[in-house]
């Protein structure tokens, strides 16, 4: 301890500087076991990070074996505030209200209204000015999906840098192994899609002696791939040349008219409306569904679960339908599962910082630790693929990737960790056309003023009348001229004839 009596300041000054330099010596030492060394052989105490972030599996142990090594990679101590999936949208908007923001707010939809508001009104830092030529962020320049940023940007500014994820990401999965048990051939379009889950549905294929399976599951929107089977995704345009809203046009009207058949026919769950995720997760892992339109990468670790669940030749199928106009029923993503935000209440000093990790979360190296983490602890090498194991099924998972940028990987949402090359191999093969052949939803990554402040008064009403007229609890007529009566107002007229100007914007970027 330093002396601070007087009679300690009455030694001789260059007597008392060394008591202090040894005791910085003694204190720099101590640190040692906290903080990792910098390029000039100094010491760097890790950085502290809070952060917002969606959680898709179990809450996680920060102090586990996954998280333990990702800090020390990247040199920084995360306080993590995990989200559920489903309560993101209420979690985000009471989070931005309050004004209260953590460091960096990780979200996955930029053209939520209040996110774009928020970024309007000043609470989010502006990255343009930092990111300036990438010559200091090599890996933000060189490893995202293409445009990955203009999906991210404001106003012609970037306030965000992206959660990568892969272009094919949802397939519209259909029980194999029962398809072939009742000698049914791979349906090729909707209509064949329809029959084969009359005779799934039909059959009592979980044994249970009650006609109870369900024939599809989907939360709150149709699926992706009927959504671009049905030509949702091909921009439709007004007589005066305003971009119409996807679930608003003719086709999406001939899609719910469909799903409306399906429901009618009880081949979908009678509480598809009130179903979480959860729920319909459970029914189709656990043999009581045929069909369900979720990320591929799922399709191992849920074939074991029907396995374990009674049925030891359980296969996942992804489809690929035309509908009925000819489109491919394939939907994709954009690459870019929104972004990282930063507050601008972080000085401007970190907020460098923060865009140096996550840089270094967009290499390589560490985009191969999230799909994979620890050799020998969470994977092993199998005929040169990389396996998970069960502790590795347990910590690297959908939520292990949700803080940090990572590399785009094409397959990324396609292989799965946990299984062997030959079923990689074969999932890709099943897929490997859905990049050239898909289509993204436009209205996911462009927005207007007129859209943002117009939409919210019509779309609680529209998704109770949607769901009426799948259930039957409205003619279909009734859908259809509420749909003309939505189209026909004057501020829904002039969203459209914004939103094609952003969209013209957007392309000719």
């Amino acid at each position: 301890m330093i002396n601070t009596t007087s009679s300690g300041r009455s030694k001789k000054g260059w007597h008392y500087w060394i008591v202090v330099l040894m005791a910085v010596a003694m204190l720099a030492g101590c640190s040692n076991q906290t903080t990792d060394s910098g390029t000039d052989g100094s010491e760097v105490k890790p950085m502290a990070i809070k952060m917002f972030a969606g959680l898709y599996n179990e809450i996680p142990d920060m102090n586990n074996d996954y998280w333990k090594e990702w800090e020390r990679l990247t040199n920084v101590k995360l306080d993590v505030e995990w989200v559920p999936s489903g309560d993101l949208d209420t979690k985000l908007d009471l989070l931005l209200a309050s004004g209260d923001l953590p460091e960096v707010v990780a979200y996955q939809n930029p053209i939520r209204p209040t996110l774009i508001s928020a970024i309007q009104n000043g609470a989010f830092w502006d990255l343009t000015p930092f990111l300036g030529d990438f010559s200091e962020y090599p890996n933000l320049k060189n490893n995202l999906a293409p445009d990955a940023l203009r999906y991210l940007s404001v106003e012609g500014s970037v306030y965000a840098v992206p959660r990568s994820r892969s272009r094919i990401d949802a397939g519209l999965k259909i029980r194999e192994d029962w398809l072939k048990q009742l000698d049914i051939a791979i349906p090729t379009d909707f209509d064949e899609y329809k029959e084969a889950l009359k005779k799934i549905v039909d059959a009592d294929l979980d044994g249970n002696g009650k006609k109870d399976t369900v024939g599809l599951l989907y939360i709150n929107n149709p699926p992706a791939a009927f959504q671009a089977g049905f030509g949702v995704y091909n921009p439709t345009y007004t007589e005066d040349g305003g971009l119409m809203s996807p679930s608003l046009t003719p086709q999406y009207v001939e899609l719910v008219e469909w799903l409306r058949g399906l429901y009618a026919d009880g081949l979908m769950s009678k509480e598809y409306a009130v179903m979480k995720e959860s729920q319909a997760e459970e029914l189709f892992k656990t043999n009581r569904a045929a069909s369900y339109g979720r990320p591929i990468w799922w399709d191992h670790e849920w074939e074991q679960a029907m396995k374990k669940s009674g049925q030891p030749d359980a296969k996942i199928l992804n489809l690929t339908l035309k509908g009925p106009h000819g489109d491919d029923a394939v939907g994709l993503e954009t690459g870019v599962a929104g972004g990282f935000y930063i507050s601008k209440k972080v000085p401007e000093e970190k907020v460098k910082q923060l865009l140096q990790y996550f840089d270094q979360t967009a290499s390589e190296e560490m985009t191969d630790f999230a799909y994979y983490g620890i050799k020998d602890i969470h994977y092993t090498e199998q005929e040169g693929q990389k396996v998970l194991t069960e502790q590795g099924v347990k910590e690297v998972n959908t939520t292990s990737k949700g803080a940090g940028v990572l590399a785009y990987a094409k397959w990324g949402k396609v292989i799965s960790a946990s299984g062997d090359k030959a079923f990689n191999d074969a999932k890709i093969k099943e897929v490997e056309n859905y990049d050239e052949i898909g289509k993204i939803d436009h209205y996911r990554v462009i927005t207007s003023e007129g859209w943002r402040s117009t939409w919210p008064k019509y779309s609680e009403e529209y998704a109770s009348m949607m769901t009426k007229a799948i259930v039957g609890q409205i003619p279909m007529e009734d859908f259809k001229a509420y749909v003309e009566r939505l189209n026909s107002q004057p501020d829904i007229q002039e969203a459209y004839r914004q939103m094609a100007e952003a969209y013209k914007q957007f392309n000719e970027e």
